[in-house]
């Protein structure tokens, strides 16, 4: 199998999901579907298409190879979660939520089309993630594909990526007459594992099952990804305390703004970029029962710490 560096890697996978979120949001109903109204349609696309890293996908693909699963059942898994970390960002950005008019230098789902149609397009894209992992075309084994749907579904729900939503909202002050509760840094780790991370590893771990990876090497996986995913929220808020709106791609400063307990708020930029060296030089570790075909990997840690967008 050759071994490829992780840019190469995330630029191929990038093509693959564009064309195959295509496909996904296509206007032909599926088998058990009756229409699909161009409106919604419209709003999935502009929530999907034509932007983004593709981080999640490419790291659910390099996990899947490593384990010598390629081909486009690892890519459906991966179309999947694009969909899920999709339809978070489109209700994230709702005035409800974060508030937001940018994302990916784009209006925001809800400016390009209204509230009520990013709320559906939302809805709709959470829906087609699982209803993707549930078909036989993404894994012949039903228990490969019951196990796909519980790990993202664990991660993207109320343990998981909803509930961090829930706590950052907490944390701003949402729910109380006095204001928000200061948060420790142990609280703010629990709420950025949440939030973030748990799609991130959630990513991995479902590279590792369509791979059939044997535990030792799925618990060191998981500990990469955790590591990961951890930094990928540090880095984030290193851009939204020093990063331009044009280079990110959606509106910097708002941490600060909005009173959100973050790491860099705690710790400053220096200790903040020292907690992200840590946890990349964490995440290397963890690989380290593996050869060079986990170049990849190694590569999506250094990416994730070195990111400008």
């Amino acid at each position: 199998m050759p071994t490829i560096g992780f840019e190469q890697h995330i630029a191929e996978v990038a093509a693959r999901v564009e064309a195959g979120l295509e496909a996904l949001l296509s206007e032909r109903p599926e088998p058990g579907e009756i229409a699909r109204p161009a409106r919604l349609l419209a709003a999935m696309r502009h929530a999907t298409l034509g932007g983004g890293k593709r981080l999640r996908p490419a790291l659910l693909t390099a996990v899947a190879r490593l384990f010598g699963a390629e081909g486009e059942e690892p890519l459906r898994a991966a179309l999947a979660v694009e969909c899920v970390h999709g339809y978070s960002l489109v209700h994230d950005d709702l005035p409800a939520m974060d508030d937001d008019d940018l994302r990916r230098g784009r209006p925001t789902v809800h400016r390009a089309f209204d509230e009520a149609t990013a709320i559906l397009a939302g809805d709709a894209l959470q829906a087609l993630a699982f209803a993707t992992l549930a078909d036989p075309a993404t894994d012949p084994d039903p228990a490969v594909r019951a196990e796909l749907v519980l790990v993202l579904a664990r991660a993207a729900g109320p343990g998981g990526m909803a509930g961090g939503q829930m706590l950052d909202l907490a944390a701003e002050g949402r729910f109380r007459e006095d204001g928000p509760e200061r948060l420790g840094e142990a609280e703010v780790l629990r709420l950025q594992a949440m939030k973030t991370g748990a799609l991130i590893e959630a990513s991995a771990e479902m590279g590792a099952i369509l791979g059939r990876a044997g535990g030792g090497d799925r618990a060191a996986i998981a500990a990469y990804a955790r590591a990961l995913g951890a930094a990928f929220q540090i880095a984030d808020d290193l851009l939204d305390a020093e990063g331009a709106a044009d280079a990110v791609g959606k509106a910097t400063g708002k941490d600060a703004a909005a009173g959100k307990a973050t790491l860099v708020g705690m710790l400053g930029v220096g200790g903040a970029r020292a907690r992200l060296d840590a946890l990349t030089a964490t995440a290397l570790e963890a690989l380290g029962r593996f050869g060079p075909e986990a170049e990849p990997l190694r590569g999506a840690a250094r990416f994730v710490a070195a990111r400008e967008h």
